[in-house]
């Protein structure tokens, strides 16, 4: 007799417009209906609710976690998290007595609270989290405890959306982020007076402007360069907002733990321009760019300035560094094979329990 799919709730903190909820979308999106029966709790409810909803996945948002979890009875819970100490989640999982517990350290921190010995197995998303995980803590990150399973990207979608030929000619670059300080570096804009002053007719089009970008652009004299644009939606708005562009311009102080906006520019054939990050902070940027490979890394704001010039002012370079780009992104993260992964962590650990699925 055939079995059901299996349950399992996905626990976020909120469902907003982030990188971590939108991993776990592309996850909803492509796990296997017959095999999985995905359901989505949040304390917190947020615009990308209405996009799970209409994969046909139930969103359960506020109320009581543990009440949910007795009326469900999922057979896995996979919460996505920093990484952090979350007691009363972790203690609710528990007394719930969920069969099997993933979490994706997002963030790749340790949480050495006695409830976290709940977690079955954790996921970091790239091999830098993973690595600094296991200096801080001296833990042996053994394969079966623990994994690295990068963030899904729609990169069918955005290639297909994204132009056949681009113009690699076009004296454009993006950036994408989200309006907040903390995703912003100073290098995201000292670079741009060079750049202006070798390429007259260079334009920067932003998304996730801060004030202090806006100031920069007026008080700079750098209006007519610098285009502010609104919040991207969807893939197939990124693809439409990168089209008219020749590279990505990412800088962000405290770098990247994975770097989707990343991803996702160099899925559509773009080269990205990034820089490394001091001490211990996030540098999994330099995990998808390599220098002189998928594009350039710099260390300050000439630098910067300088491989902005170089990609701008030698269209064949940016061109094979964006190919290379798209060519790494779809073996690395194509939603459907990193979901794949997924399913087969999920089997392995219920047959480790002896749950059928």
């Amino acid at each position: 007799m055939p079995h059901s799919p299996v349950r399992v709730l996905h626990i976020v903190n909120t469902l907003g417009l982030g990188g971590t909820e939108k991993a776990m979308q592309l996850f909803l999106a492509h796990l296997d209906k017959n095999r999985f029966q995905p359901a989505v709790f949040s304390p917190q409810d947020g615009p990308r609710a209405r996009q799970i909803r209409a994969l046909g996945v139930k969103t359960f948002i506020g109320g009581d976690l543990l009440t949910e979890l007795q009326r469900l009875k999922p057979a896995i819970v996979h919460i996505h998290r920093a990484g952090w100490p979350e007691t009363h989640t972790l203690r609710t999982i528990r007394l719930a007595r969920v069969p099997v517990v993933v979490e994706t350290n997002v963030f790749g921190r340790h949480d050495p609270s006695s409830s976290a010995e709940v977690i079955d197995h954790t996921l970091f998303v790239s091999r830098f989290c993973l690595e600094r995980y296991a200096r801080h803590t001296g833990i042996s990150p053994t394969a079966h405890r623990y994994s690295v399973l990068p963030n899904p990207v729609d990169t069918d979608t955005l290639n297909a959306a994204s132009p056949s030929k681009r113009d690699f000619t076009a004296m454009a670059a993006a950036r994408v982020s989200r309006p907040d300080p903390g995703k912003w570096s100073r290098l995201a804009l000292d670079f741009v007076p060079e750049v202006v002053r070798a390429i007259p007719n260079f334009r920067y089009h932003i998304v996730g402007a801060i004030p202090d970008a806006v100031n920069f652009a007026r008080t700079k004299g750098l209006d007519r360069h610098m285009v502010f644009h609104d919040t991207l939606a969807s893939d197939t708005d990124i693809a439409a907002f990168l089209a008219p562009v020749s590279l990505l311009a990412h800088a962000n102080d405290t770098g990247e733990s994975f770097g989707l906006v990343i991803a996702e520019a160099m899925a559509c054939g773009l080269p990205v321009v990034t820089h490394p990050c001091p001490g211990m902070r996030d540098n999994a940027q330099l995990e998808l760019v390599e220098h002189g490979v998928t594009g350039l890394v710099a260390s300050n704001a000439t630098e910067y300035a300088k491989a902005v010039i170089r990609l701008l002012t030698h269209p064949e370079e940016a061109q094979r560094m964006g190919r290379a780009g798209r060519e790494k992104i779809a073996a690395l993260c194509r939603a459907q094979t990193v979901t794949a992964r997924l399913e087969t962590l999920y089997q392995d650990l219920l047959a480790r329990k002896g749950i059928p699925s």
